[in-house]
This record gives structure tokens, sequence and C-alpha cells, in this order.
């Protein structure tokens, strides 16, 4: 009868390991699919402002012809930075709130402000200086509503003397200097957040903030290598390969930094062996096995750095062919690389018991609102928008064109 009573128990509870507080028995994550794409793409578009910044600010020539893409991959993905956390909520009707009543104590409730300033007084600034002469002359060759778009796009502003192009210019360079640090506090507060939980040894670490900007910058100057070589070749074009060869440097260089520093994290985390360190490996070597030991630090860390790290060394030596196929899936595993690492922050510090002696299971929803297919469709809407954003202003006639003006000279004065 006791053996029978047990099975019932067991098979009516969750799979759980250990021992567990018995209100934590019927697990739910509090944060589940959602919040962990809401800081991946956040992370995207932080780096692909951090990529068209190399350009504008540090003056990097050979990036030239990705400038306007991964300031356009950056505003698609931007526009759906917030849906996520907006789907997440019991009423989301209700988020204005945010902004009528603010807490300025809560670091959840300041990225709406961080939002609403990266938005309209960085990106969007930037991209309207940097298309402002094209919106001009497209509004005056483009027949029908197209046309109509770049004429309200222009704001009544058709001057387009040499006067007002080097201003145009100038005000690009500021913002892009203005919106790196702002790129940096748009992500970096995710990890703030995780980072400041003290009493979860998963998510209580100082370097939390460092690894998110890191693989942030690291997920979106992959993203834009990725796009940069499935536009060229829809479009039928050739791909620069100085142009590639360079992002592909900057993209080993990135990941290795972040590597490096994930490998700090580990080795601290493994030297001080703290409270609850038994149940950390427990996640490492059991719960988050593939997730973690495969996905994020195999496909996502060891093999792009092998592919990069052979292309550096053996550049001269390997056919633009293979350079362009070993590039592009170093960039399409960092994404996923990416990705499992959100998934393993959120979730793996969701999976352990409060008594530090256990582990519970999960198994994530197809529908409804914590569902992988409303995650799928969040993810799937970047690139329709941008997409859409290419075919309006990435025409195929200067599409992944080298900017035209030189930097902007600024007085020292």
């Amino acid at each position: 009868m006791i053996n029978e009573a047990t099975n019932l128990v067991a098979e009516a509870l969750p799979q759980v390991q250990g021992y567990v507080y018995p209100n934590e028995a019927n697990f739910h994550p509090v944060w589940s699919c959602l919040i962990v794409i809401y800081p991946y793409i956040t992370g995207l578009v932080a780096g692909a402002f951090i990529m068209a910044s190399l350009v504008r600010v540090f003056n990097v020539k050979a990036l030239a012809p990705v400038y306007r893409l991964s300031m356009l991959t950056a505003l698609a993905f931007l526009l759906c930075a917030t849906l996520p956390l907006l789907c997440h909520l019991g009423h989301p009707e209700r988020c204005y709130e945010i902004m009528m009543t603010p807490h300025l104590t809560s670091p959840m409730a300041i990225f709406g402000f961080v939002y609403a300033w990266y938005l309209m007084a960085v990106l969007l600034l930037e991209l309207w200086f940097d298309f402002r002469q094209d919106f001009v002359k497209w509004s005056k060759t483009t027949p029908g509503l197209q046309g109509l778009i770049y004429r309200l796009l222009t704001l009544g502003v058709t001057d387009v003397s040499e006067k007002s192009v080097r201003l145009d210019m100038k005000m690009e360079w500021i913002l892009s200097i203005v919106g790196i640090p702002s790129a940096f506090l748009l992500h970096g507060y995710v990890g703030f957040i995780f980072g400041s939980i003290k009493a979860n040894p998963w998510w209580g670490n100082v370097l939390m903030p460092i690894m998110f900007i890191l693989s942030a910058i690291v997920s979106g100057i992959a993203l834009c290598v990725f796009n940069y070589i499935v536009l060229t070749w829809l479009r039928r074009k050739t791909v620069d390969m100085r142009c590639l060869d360079t992002m592909a440097m900057f993209l080993f260089y990135a990941l290795v930094v972040d590597a490096v520093i994930e490998g700090l994290d580990v080795l601290h985390r493994g030297y001080a062996a703290e409270e609850g360190f038994a149940v950390l490996q427990t996640m490492i070597r059991e719960k988050l096995f593939y997730t973690l030991n495969v996905g994020q630090v195999g496909v996502g860390t060891l093999l792009p750095l092998v592919l990069l790290g052979l292309l550096q060394l053996f550049r001269t030596r390997v056919p633009e062919a293979t350079r362009r196929v070993m590039i592009f899936l170093s960039g399409a595993m960092i994404l996923l690389g990416v990705l499992m690492m959100r998934w393993n922050v959120v979730m793996g510090g969701q999976f352990f018991s409060k008594s530090f002696r256990g582990v519970m299971s999960y198994k994530m929803e197809f529908s409804g609102q914590e569902g992988w297919l409303l995650g799928a469709v969040i993810l799937c809407l970047p690139p329709i928008i941008l997409t859409v954003l290419v075919k309006l202003f990435l025409s195929e006639s200067d599409q992944l064109r080298p900017c035209e003006h030189p930097q902007p000279h600024v007085s020292k004065a």
C-alpha cells in the first residue's frame, strides 16, 4: 500500500530530483520562453548598432557596405523588443502606466525610458539623417504610395546642399557616439537585473551585466554577417570579401573576449564553491547539459572559435567560397549559442530548489501565453520587418553601397 501511494504521488507531481520545498513541488517558472527571447532580441539590437558604429565612430571603412543594413537590422529588432514583455504581462493594455507613473527605483520601469530614448532619440534620428538625401531624391522620382511615404519621411526638409549634407553627417557621428553607451545601457540592464538577485547563486554575479553586453555584441555582429550573406545571395550580388573578412575578424575578437569572461565566471564559481555550488554542478552536468555544454559552449562558442581562428591564421590560403561558408556557419552557430545562453540564464536560475538540494524539470508548452509557438512568432517578426525595410530603403541599385561621404570634420575648439 505504501509503495502504491508513493507511486501515485510521484505520478501526480512534476518530476523532481532531491529535496525541494513543498510549495515548489508544482513547479512552473515565473519567467519562461518569452523572457528568454526578450534579452536575446535586445542583445541583437545592441550588437547590430555597435557594428554600425564601427563605421561612423571608429571609421572602419571596410565595413561601410553593411552600415545601412546594420542600422535597419537594429531598427527591425528594436521594434519587436517589447513584444515578449507585453505578451508576458497579464494585462498588457496597462503598459502605459510605466511611463505615466514611473517608479524610478525599478530597473524594469527604467527600461521604458531607456527604450524610448534609444528608439526615438538615437536610432530613428540617425537613420533619418543618413537617409534624408535619398528620401528627397526618391520622393521626386517614385510615383504612387511609395513616393508619398518618401515625401512624408522628408519631414519637409528638402535642402540637399553641401552644407546641409555635412550637417547630416556630423549629426550622424554625434548620434553614433551617444548611441554606443545607450546600446550598452539598453541591454546591460537585463544582466544587472539578474546579477543583483543575490539570493540566487545562478544569477547573483557582478559579471552578469558584462557577460550580457559581450554576448550582445557577439550575437549582433553574427546577425549582421548572416543578413549580409543571405541578402547578397537573394539579390544575386557579389559579396565584398574585404568587408566580410573584416566582419569575421571583429566577430572572432569579440567572441574570444566573451569566451574568456564566461570562462572566468565558471572558474570563479568553482574556486569560491559557495553555498549552492553542489546544485550548480548538478545543473551543469544534468539539467542543462544539452543547452549549456552542447549548445552554448560546444556549438555556440568552441566551433565558431575554431573556424574563425583558422580563417585569421590561414586567410590567404583558403578560397573565397570556402571562407564564405565558414563565416556563414560561424555566424549561424553563434546566434544559436547565444539563444541557448539566454535560456540557460533565465531558466537555469529557476530550475533548482531554494533548499539548494533539489532540482525541478520543466516542459515548455506548445501554445498559450508562455508557449514556444508564440515565441517562434515573435522571433519571426523582426526578419519580416527587416525585409520590408530593405525593400523600401535598400534598392538593388544602391544596396550595400559604401558610404559616399567622408567622416565629418569636428573642430577641436
